[in-house]
């Protein structure tokens, strides 16, 4: 992309939160559940998006706002998907309890395989890019490699379903949120691991009785974001033993039972999330005051992600099927 070369040299500038519309892309038949920008920072103008249409989409959503491909590989809801670290590959999952690593230039899949349960998380390892871990619909959470198609580890977490899975620098330690939160104890909403020996290091990290449907992680300071199904995002140490802020309380928005993503802004300074009622709310990360709300869409939205080169730039998607793309 033209539009990227510039800044691709120079230093990221400061994130300002955008005011104006400048695609809405709206190919998809059922809810947008995830969208992510690729990662190589040259082909970053194309944006991914995973749907419960059974679909997945690639789009050129800096230049032009077309739809460059569609794969439908699953028979069933695509619930997650991501990019591999070099771009040239998507894996996906969905509620046909079908793994897929597909070709982005062929659309052919390099390994397929069929779980035992229906996927609803997937991250790749951040420096083993033939290593992911996928988890859903189960107790267990598994580490999968690409080269050999086999699980490598098992993470027993005696829960009923796995909301998002996040990993800490370096890839040592994971966390998963999950669905547990019985009447008596919050317990095990956030499970942290040892990667390598599957071990469970901690579950006793978030005490309130509400369930996170996602996790994310500041790009420069050792601390995590809870979005909870209380409508507020929670701030956490990413360090052991993985405290919770109890000054800082990200609130105004609402999550309402919808897998509502949240993200900070590349240079740490904002946080944003989608909203049940279809609003974008940026938040200051240090005084984690609300700033502005965005009126992005009329039903949920359910992610907010900046762009990673270019500043300010954000793709919102929802529960119409609609993505949108901000300045």
């Amino acid at each position: 992309s033209e539009l990227i070369k510039p800044y691709l040299a120079s230093k990221y500038k400061v994130t300002e939160v955008p005011k104006s519309l400048i695609f809405y892309m709206s190919k998809h038949s059922g809810p947008v559940n995830e969208i992510q920008w690729c990662p190589v920072w040259e082909q970053s103008h194309m944006l991914l998006s995973a749907s419960m249409d059974k679909t997945v989409k690639v789009w050129d959503a800096v230049d032009t706002g077309c739809c460059l491909k569609t794969y439908s590989c699953h028979s069933s809801a695509v619930r997650a998907a991501q990019w591999s670290s070099c771009g040239r590959r998507i894996l996906s999952g969905g509620f046909d309890s079908m793994l897929h690593l597909t070709d982005v230039e062929t659309g052919k899949q390099i390994f397929s395989s069929k779980t035992e349960f229906r996927i609803s998380a997937l991250k790749f390892h951040p420096t083993e890019s033939n290593v992911f871990i996928c988890g859903g619909f189960s107790p267990e959470v598994k580490a999968w490699d690409l080269r050999t198609s086999k699980v490598l580890r098992v993470y027993k977490a005696a829960v009923q379903q796995t909301l998002d899975i996040l990993f800490l620098p370096e890839g040592r330690e994971f966390l998963t949120s999950t669905d547990a939160v019985s009447r008596d104890s919050a317990d095990r909403t956030i499970v942290a691991w040892d990667f390598q020996s599957a071990a469970k290091i901690s579950n006793q990290i978030f005490h309130e009785r509400y369930t996170c449907p996602s996790l994310t992680l500041h790009p420069k300071e050792p601390v995590f974001v809870a979005q909870t199904n209380g409508n507020y995002m929670a701030l956490f140490s990413a360090q052991r033993p993985y405290r919770i802020n109890k000054k800082k309380r990200y609130e105004g928005h609402k999550v309402e039972g919808f897998a509502v993503g949240c993200e900070f802004s590349p240079d740490g300074t904002l946080l944003v999330t989608g909203s049940s009622d279809g609003k974008v709310f940026f938040y200051n990360y240090h005084s984690s005051r609300l700033i502005r709300t965005l009126s992005a869409h009329k039903e949920a939205c359910v992610s907010a992600i900046f762009h990673p080169v270019l500043p300010s730039l954000l793709a919102t998607c929802d529960w119409a099927g609609e993505i949108k793309v901000w300045q």
